[in-house]
């Protein structure tokens, strides 16, 4: 009794040392100089508990930890704690007072290098065993700070900018770091050279040399020294052999190596025969490399025999030899799998069941078949994660295969062959899952059931079902079923009925999708409580109505990712939902959303992207004060197709990381403020089909800005100094405004411009020649201008190609993650999770994709089309039409062969169409129509195979039209009118000997040989001006010579008198003529 009692005293004077020791907290001198270093980590909320207040205890501060004992502080996690934007130099002098320091984390904050106010050196922090300087911008000459620390353990000096090679073996002048046993070396400059310098570290056990300049042939045999060393990884580098002509006889000698990673080098079939020294390797990686056709399996397994693991993902290996005999039969103790991506194809070999310990495989994107069920897989009972997805396996059938799985966890089958189960479910599963993956299959049957495995599921937390046109009511009972589910994802089908939810809340959910279906009705007033920790709903694309549920603002989460639009909501933005202090995507486009927007939803500190476009809003834009608010985070904001009015409120051209901005429809109006000149990140700028006026401001040169739309306003003025200092510009729309003056000929420093849309305005002067130096130039509309003068031939450098940068798109969501974190839960090992696609594959992104989407209007084939996507990156076209142009049709105009569209309709064109114009192989439209053109049309057009619309009416053209085949006998007579010397069955006119060909000499040119009858107007202006030099030519003979002169006037007067005889001697007796008496 008495000795119980003695332990309990002393148990409670411990108890009151401690916690007197903790109410006086850290030591000052610590305290302070961890002050004095927050004046260089300067990131606002990553130290926000340290403050420069006497006596309180630093060992509760964020990122800092004490010795439990002597309360002197041991670790300091300064990893992305500086938030300037400009380089740093760290004084290492400011560690002096951290005598116990073991683990010092400075990653991730810009630090170009140090600097030593006291000549310390590293000697402060001699006890160090862990540092990481990854992810800084360091270089070979700072790492001489690191000398002395002998204690050193673990050193990342990853993501820097050192290169070549660094001595940090034992030696005079080197870092003397020979007891490190964890060195990372990735995401620098190093080159071979280094690999030598690493054999003095007798200690090392893991060495990551990934992504450097390591190329070519290296000396693995180096390394020979490294007895202890577990894990090398050498990925992301250009490595093409293990094997270097300089090694001579000496073997490999790595024998305790465990873990070798080679993804992403240049490796070669090879390789497999290099491995032989490795002989306890237990996972090896060789994915990303040139391994091609047929692969010998047993040149692995006789130099690998401990060999668990393998990954040869992402190559284009076709088979794997030999199948008996030592190949797929004897690789019985391989644990983890992954053959994806790569060319294999047929059945699964049925040798693939002898791997009995498989408990993870992957043998997605390949081109396996199936049907129904597989004894391969049937026999690996062990499986826990087992990927399929991206064959060609008909899915559900082959799912029977894992029937008696009991340990299987995770299922993919996405993209697959979707066929109809029997009616009868006839199997019933040993497993429960917790991930199941089956999206984007292909179905010969439209609105297929969903799998009837299902039904026994009751462990499921992810649930992805997306894009396989599933029929029915939306299966809200898995939710019922699976009360720990994450991600419901149901995206892309035609799912229909009521929004209704379980009556029980599940506080796991996450995400949920229903997006583009047919759901009815209202958003559940219950959907908060139902799903309290929601961070991402996407219900867009259905026919929801009502009002949005003012609850979803008081979700308990730290992101909100809400995308509500496509729908028929109505009423406005609840106030609720406006003051939410977690929500950082608000999708309400396309709705019946009215009223005025509300103030608060501007003032948020937190939304980073809002859509508000496609509604009916109205009255003014608010006006709110931004400046209270601290890094005021928008990002991406439409208004856009609303009935919004006044000015553009002076708080937007604030918004410093504002990068897109769309208020196009609306009925704005004022000049275009100045002010969003000086939005340095802003990349899409959207102020069409308002009532802006005034000039452009001249200053619209920013480096920034990518696409520029402000057509459809009343914007004057001339183009003399805007735009043309930015080298980002890729659109440029300012069509059907009131602009005058030339087209200036700064337009060919635009170098990145892709689309030029000048149309319907008052432009004059010719089109300027720099316009063809730019060559990402695709889509040209000049069209309704008064230019003049000749078309540039230089036109026809232009490539035409199809061109990413005019169609893409602002896609502003964020990533969450936080959802799929835990492997074990999944059934997967840590290195299944982080170094092969076990979490990718589980990856859930409840960001909605194509937010801002860039759109183009181009007019073709007689009507005006809105580009975007896929089909604005294939489009090209020019457009001249309806201006003043002159001269002949430029003949290299036939060398656009990408061209789509060419409209130079409407101009004073003369000469021939060019027969180079059957080389315009992509062209569908094509229109000359409203010209002066003469001659025959090329009976070479013909082979434009594309051609969907041909126009070359109200021209001076003759000879028959081209025969009506391919696509020419699409075309009608309106393609040919008011061309009076064309002929054809067509044009009910006969051309009788017209389509004979003509006899011409050998060399006759082609525009002779085009010529065909001569033109009408031609033919009167040539006889005019014969008549008019054959009469000047006598007068002047007459004036000149006397002689001829009176010789010419005899002559008149003789042939004046010999009709006067005539007249007298023969009219004159017939009795009409004679006089009555």
């Amino acid at each position: 009794m008495e000795a119980k009692s003695f332990w309990v005293r002393l148990t409670t004077l411990v108890f009151i040392i401690r916690g007197w020791r903790q109410i006086e907290g850290c030591l000052e001198q610590e305290r302070i100089a961890l002050f004095q270093l927050k004046s260089f980590f300067d990131h606002p909320t990553k130290l926000k508990d340290w403050v420069d207040m006497k006596g309180t205890n630093c060992c509760q501060w964020e990122r800092v930890e004490c010795n439990i004992t002597s309360e002197r502080v041991i670790s300091l996690n300064l990893n992305y704690a500086r938030r300037s934007t400009s380089n740093g130099y760290l004084n290492i002098s400011l560690f002096l007072p951290f005598e116990e320091l073991k683990s010092l984390y400075l990653g991730g904050n810009k630090i170009a290098g140090f600097v030593d106010n006291k000549g310390e050196k590293m000697q402060p922090i001699l006890n160090l065993e862990v540092l990481d300087l990854s992810s800084n911008l360091l270089n070979n000459n700072d790492l001489t700070y690191l000398k002395g620390l002998s204690s050193l353990k673990s050193l990342n000096i990853g993501g820097n900018q050192l290169e070549g090679s660094i001595d940090i073996r034992d030696g005079e002048r080197s870092l003397n770091l020979t007891n490190l046993e964890v060195l990372y070396l990735g995401n620098n400059f190093f080159n071979n050279n280094l690999l030598a310098q690493l054999s003095g570290l007798f200690n090392l056990k893991s060495l990551y040399m990934y992504n450097n300049q390591l190329k070519g042939s290296i000396n693995i045999k180096v390394l020979n020294n490294l007895t202890r060393l577990k894990m090398l990884d050498l990925s992301d580098n250009k490595i093409k052999s293990l094997q270097s002509p300089h090694d001579g006889e000496r073997p490999l000698n790595l024998t305790n190596l465990e873990e070798l990673n080679l993804d992403s080098n240049s490796f070669t079939n090879r390789l497999l025969a290099q491995l032989s020294g490795f002989s306890n390797l237990k996972s090896l990686k060789i994915g990303s490399n040139q391994l091609k056709g047929s692969i010998n399996i047993k040149e692995l397994l006789d130099s690998l025999s401990n060999l668990e693991e393998l990954d040869i993902s992402q190559n284009e290996v076709k088979e794997c030899v030999p199948i008996k005999n030592k190949g797929w039969c004897d690789l019985r103790k391989f644990e983890v799998l992954d053959l994806s991506e790569n060319a294999l194809e047929g059945t699964l070999p049925s040798c693939l069941a002898n791997l009995s310990s498989l408990h993870y495989l992957d043998i997605s994107d390949n081109q396996f078949a199936g049907k129904g069920a597989s004894t391969a897989l049937a026999n690996l009972t062990l499986l826990r994660f087992i990927s399929l997805s991206r064959n060609l396996f008909e899915v559900p059938s082959i799912f029977i295969s894992f029937a008696n799985h009991s340990h299987l966890k995770v299922l993919l089958g996405s993209q697959n062959k979707l066929v109809k189960e029997p009616t009868i479910q006839t199997w019933v599963p040993k497993f429960q899952l917790k991930a199941f993956r089956l999206s984007n299959c292909r179905a010969k049957e439209l609105h297929i059931e969903i799998p009837k495995f299902l039904y026994y599921q009751n462990d499921l937390s992810i649930i992805d079902l997306s894009y396989n046109n599933f029929g029915g009511k939306i299966p809200f009972w898995l939710l019922e079923n699976n009360t720990r589910m994450e991600a419901f994802l149901m995206k892309g089908n035609s799912f229909m009925g009521r929004f209704n939810l379980q009556s029980h809340p599940n506080p796991d959910m996450s995400v949920v999708d229903i997006s583009d279906n047919k759901i009815q009705g209202p958003i559940p007033a219950n959907i908060c409580s139902i799903f309290p920790q929601l961070f991402g709903l996407n219900l867009s694309g259905n026919f929801l109505q009502g009002n949005i549920p003012p609850c979803l603002g008081s979700l308990n989460t730290r992101n909100l990712l809400l995308d509500l639009s496509h729908n028929q909501l109505s009423g406005g933005i609840p106030e609720m939902l406006a003051q939410s202090d977690s929500l950082r995507f608000l999708r309400l486009s396309n709705n019946h959303l009215s009223g005025k927007i509300t103030p608060t939803i501007f003032r948020s500190s937190s939304l980073y992207l809002l859509y508000l476009d496609g509604n009916n809003f109205d009255g003014n834009i608010p006006s709110i004060d931004i400046s209270t608010i601290p890094s005021y985070p928008l990002q991406d904001l439409d208004l856009s197709n609303n009935n919004l009015s006044g000015e553009l409120p002076r708080w937007i051209w604030n918004v410093s990381d504002l990068k897109a901005l769309a208020v196009s429809n609306n009925q704005l109006k004022g000049l275009i403020p100045m002010e969003l000149c000086y939005l340095d990140s802003l990349i899409i700028l959207d102020l069409s089909k308002n009532n802006f006026s005034g000039p452009i401001p001249s200053c619209f040169d920013a480096q920034s800005i990518e696409h520029l739309h402000l057509s459809k306003n009343r914007l004057s003025g001339t183009l003399t100094n805007a735009f043309f200092n930015s080298s980002s510009l890729v659109t440029l729309d300012l069509s059907e405004n009131q602009l005058t003056g030339e087209i200036p000929y700064g337009i060919g420093t635009l170098s990145a411009l892709s689309v030029l849309l000048l149309k319907a305005n008052y432009f004059i002067g010719e089109i300027p020649t720099e316009m063809c130096q730019l060559y990402s130039l695709s889509i040209i509309d000049l069209s309704q201008n008064k230019l003049f003068g000749s078309i540039p031939s230089c036109l026809s450098h232009l490539t035409l190609q199809p061109n990413y940068e005019k169609s893409s798109m602002r896609v502003g969501g964020t990533m969450l993650g936080g959802i799929m974190d835990r492997p074990n839960y999944f059934g997967m090992t840590e290195f299944e999770w982080s170094t092969l696609r076990g979490s990718m594959s589980l990856d859930v992104y409840p960001f909605i994709e194509n937010q801002m989407e860039e759109k183009v209007d181009y007019t073709t084939k007689r009507a005006s089309y809105t580009y975007k996507g896929n089909i604005l990156e294939l489009m090209s076209g020019i457009d001249l039409s309806c201006n003043r142009l002159t001269g002949e049709i430029p003949t290299e105009i036939g060398n656009l062969s990408e061209i789509r569209s060419l409209n130079l309709s409407h101009n004073n064109l003369t000469g021939h169409i060019p027969s180079m114009f059957s080389k315009l192989k992509q062209i569908e439209s094509l229109d000359l129509s409203h010209n002066n053109l003469i001659g025959r049309i090329p009976i070479q057009l013909t082979e434009l195979y594309t051609l969907a619309v041909f126009n070359v009416s109200y021209n001076n053209l003759s000879g028959s039209i081209p025969s009506p085949k391919a696509q020419f006998g699409t075309f009608d007579e309106s393609s040919y009118m008011e061309n009076p010397f064309l002929c054809g069955p067509l044009l009910h006119k006969n051309c009788i000997d017209l389509d004979s060909p003509p006899t011409v000499a050998p060399n006759t040119s082609n525009n002779e040989e085009e010529s065909g009858l001569m033109d009408k107007y031609v033919f009167w202006v040539t006889f005019f001006v014969s008549y008019v030099i054959v009469l000047l030519v006598i007068v002047l003979i007459l004036y000149i010579n006397p002689y001829w002169r009176r010789a010419w006037f005899s002559f008149v007067e003789h042939c004046i008198k010999t009709c006067q005889y005539f007249i007298e001697d023969n009219l004159l007796r017939f009795p009409i003529f004679k006089r009555s008496g």
